[in-house]
């Protein structure tokens, strides 16, 4: 009787109590393990994002040593908004990233908004595309230009794919008159800006020509070239998931493609809404042409010597705005 007792206790599976407190504490177990897995997934991602502005930079310079100049930032023949671009630093680099075949495709008679170059513009290039980035790879129509403008007139909607990475168009301060609302992406606003404060890819026109190693007279590791821009979603602006107003590759149209660099602290949040709201010189226009990043508190540039650096978003926006230009004189060095 007595060992019979004893085979039954010893067969008895787990209480209910017993059951919730393994399944609390897996629970915690699991809570406590993810935010290690995010932030461990969000470092292989920040890790490919750089490795991608690494490729870019070496691409840029094979580039410069095939042609003696930099690619154009992007070429317009006319001022804003409807009027429409051609080629772009993007376009012209892709023989460089082993894309030889796309860049085959483009022609550089017609504009990016052509049917011509449908196929192109509407192309993942996974280079240009940084992993922490929202709806990377998911078509979108531009926010405005003559992408938005076609679009909105017509049946057919001329639609871009996605990129996470611009050019450097130069330095703007906001004390011009607003406007002229100058910056280096567009005709003829960028003949209001002092002409030392030009980037390595602004707008290239009747006035300005693409530019060489030469011409960085500030030093190639003091001096950005391509940088990253990703946005959350906007509330404000709500097409195309609310990043219609985000990087796309190959619309050279305006700071698309290209921003400038603003010493104010909201141009590097990589949020849209957030810096339209803060406010400061020259209201939204900043914005449009601002940088920032998915990853949490730093965002990714490239210099003209191939190197790529983190920066904080706490960074002194003065020195960064400096290191914008390539013969502005500003030799504060990058933290």
């Amino acid at each position: 009787m007595g060992r019979c007792c004893k085979r039954a206790a010893a067969s008895r599976g787990f209480t209910l109590v017993e059951l919730m407190v393994v399944i609390a504490i897996i629970g915690l177990l699991m809570a406590m393990l993810l935010p290690a897995v995010q932030l461990a997934r969000e470092s292989g991602r920040r890790g490919a994002c750089i490795n991608n502005l690494r490729q870019i930079g070496l691409a840029i310079h094979m580039y410069h040593d095939v042609n003696g100049a930099f690619p154009p930032g992007g070429i317009s023949p006319g001022p804003c908004c409807s009027v429409e671009s051609y080629t772009s630093w993007t376009i012209q680099i892709l023989p460089f990233i082993e894309q030889k075949d796309l860049y085959n495709q483009y022609d550089q008679n017609e504009t990016n908004e052509s049917v011509a170059n449908k196929a192109v513009r509407e192309t993942f290039i996974g280079v240009y595309s940084c992993p922490s980035d929202i709806y990377r790879d998911v078509l979108a129509v531009p926010a405005s230009g003559p992408a938005h403008d076609k679009s909105a007139s017509s049946s057919r909607k001329v639609m871009y794919m996605p990129g996470s990475y611009r050019g450097v168009g130069g330095k703007i301060d906001g004390t011009f008159d607003n406007p002229y609302r100058p910056s280096w992406d567009n005709n003829p606003f960028h003949k209001q800006l002092p002409r030392r404060w030009r980037g390595v890819f602004h707008v290239v026109d009747g006035n300005l020509r693409p530019e060489t190693f030469a011409a960085v007279s500030d030093g190639l590791s003091n001096t950005l070239m391509v940088g990253e821009y990703s946005t959350r979603p906007s509330k404000a602006i709500t097409a195309a998931n609310g990043v219609s107003m985000r990087t796309f590759w190959a619309y050279t149209y305006g700071s698309y493609n290209r921003s400038d660099a603003m010493p104010e602290s909201r141009t590097l949040l990589g949020d849209y809404d957030r810096c339209t709201l803060l406010g400061g010189q020259l209201a939204f226009w900043p914005c449009d042409r601002a940088w920032g990043s998915l990853h949490t508190d730093t965002v990714n540039f490239l210099l003209c010597d191939g190197s790529v650096q983190s920066f904080p978003l706490v960074i002194d926006t003065k020195i960064f705005a400096d290191a914008a230009t390539i013969a502005g004189r500003e030799f504060a060095p990058l933290p």
